[in-house]
């Protein structure tokens, strides 16, 4: 059975993961690309580095996120999320972030992306030592589908 996911399980859906795809646009031309992510009911968060998705959206903030769990291609669950991109320069909004991507449980080798710093899993003593871009989308619109075999 295919069917929409109601509000609640696209919140856990949304809380539950630690990666995402962010889609962003400048004229004509759209960019789709994985991110690792943070999320507390109202806003995603992420650090990067200066690229591509960074001048995409400071020149277009309204983005879309989808997130998914896939057990099998008859077993899955996925979110659509839009929202608007703000990137994070008030120090304390920035450690505020940097506290909620630090604390995320991730299982497995983590990537050198997820690596804060070189006191990772630990946060350094002093989290804005962190480099990197910190941002935030405030999601405005969900939508969730999911398929299940004996639904």
């Amino acid at each position: 059975m295919i069917g929409k996911l109601n509000s609640q399980e696209i919140e856990e859906l949304l809380a539950s993961q630690q990666l995402a795809r962010l889609g962003c646009m400048h004229g004509k031309k759209v960019y789709i690309v994985p991110i690792s992510y943070a999320y507390d009911g109202e806003y995603i968060y992420g650090r990067t580095r200066e690229g591509m998705k960074i001048d995409f959206m400071r020149k277009h903030p309204d983005v879309c996120i989808e997130v998914e769990n896939i057990t099998s291609m008859a077993e899955w669950k996925t979110a659509i999320a839009w929202g608007k991109f703000e990137e994070l320069n008030d120090a304390k909004l920035r450690s505020e972030a940097l506290r909620k991507l630090s604390s995320r449980i991730i299982p497995g080798a983590a990537s050198e992306t997820l690596r804060f710093s070189d006191d990772w899993p630990f946060s350094p003593a002093d989290i804005n030592s962190i480099e990197g871009i910190v941002y935030r989308i405030k999601l405005d619109e969900k939508s969730g589908r999911f398929e299940h075999p004996n639904y």
